[in-house]
């Protein structure tokens, strides 16, 4: 098999396209490289998917952070307290088997039988962890850049008669996303990262179709060569990592776009070495 048949069997049978057998014999650079690649797929739409939908709960929770009744802020503090204080790999351990004991037939909803099934499955399980975690490290991010606007922008606002949602959507808002993007696009590159832990949760790998890092364990496994698999899964990332910073760096000169050139923020890679 050439390197480009190899491709076309399994360059998406991550996602249930090509072969349905893992090659057992022979183990090609390409067959690596390739398989390796179709489990990214998995961690891209982790990645890509909570951050979405966490950007928006993160929003919330930080102005829930912001807000002058305890009512509202001390949720929103321990639902960022919870996510920021316990360990990725426990959450999704304590997710697993918090959604494993639903009922199997389903939960019902007022008459309907919504099912409970699909939520042990790492698409759906997992996400739904990757979402909330990322949204509590957000949601401290944008609390401190919200916390920082200078009071000065605030009194002009109000000088020119804008209050309350105006001067929220015109003024905070877009300001709190201007200072506080540069942390918050570290925090995207660390949930690509985090990404790979799926694989090692509890949550279960349906047909052989799992992540990067599941394929390159399985070649380190059955090759006994370690040093081949997992370097190509760094390269894959410092790849998905350039990409995530070139975005949110076009992102982040949209902020900007109305400062000088010599007040503009600078994104500047800074992982995150314990977490």
């Amino acid at each position: 098999m050439t390197c480009w048949e190899t491709v076309q069997a399994y360059g998406l049978r991550a996602i249930g396209i090509g072969e349905n057998l893992l090659p057992k014999t022979d183990f090609t650079l390409c067959q690596q490289f390739t398989l390796i690649g179709s489990g990214l797929i998995w961690n891209v739409y982790f990645g890509a998917v909570a951050l979405i939908c966490g950007f928006f709960l993160a929003n919330a929770v930080a102005l829930a952070k912001a807000a002058r009744s305890p009512l509202i802020r001390k949720p929103a503090d321990w639902f960022v307290f919870l996510f920021r204080g316990s360990p990725l790999f426990i959450q999704f351990f304590l997710a697993y088997e918090a959604l494993v004991m639903l009922p199997k037939a389903g939960i019902d909803i007022f008459g309907i039988q919504v099912s409970t099934a699909w939520t042990t499955k790492a698409w759906a399980g997992a996400l739904f962890v990757l979402f909330l975690n990322t949204a509590a490290y957000s949601a401290e991010i944008f609390h401190g850049a919200l916390k920082s606007i200078p009071k000065g922008d605030l009194e002009a606002a109000e000088a020119y008669g804008l209050t309350g949602w105006q001067k929220f959507r015109r003024i905070e808002w877009p300001t709190m996303l201007r200072l506080g993007w540069p942390g918050y696009t570290n925090e995207a590159i660390f949930l690509f990262h985090a990404t790979t832990l799926v694989f090692a949760s509890a949550f279960p790998v349906l047909g052989q179709r799992g992540d990067a890092l599941y394929y390159a364990s399985y070649f380190a496994d059955k090759t006994f060569n370690p040093f081949i698999p997992y370097p190509i899964v760094g390269f894959y990332f410092i790849l998905l990592t350039l990409a995530v910073t070139t975005v949110y760096g076009m992102a982040n000169r949209r902020l900007n776009r109305h400062l000088p050139s010599n007040q503009r923020q600078k994104i500047r890679l800074r992982p995150n070495l314990i977490r």
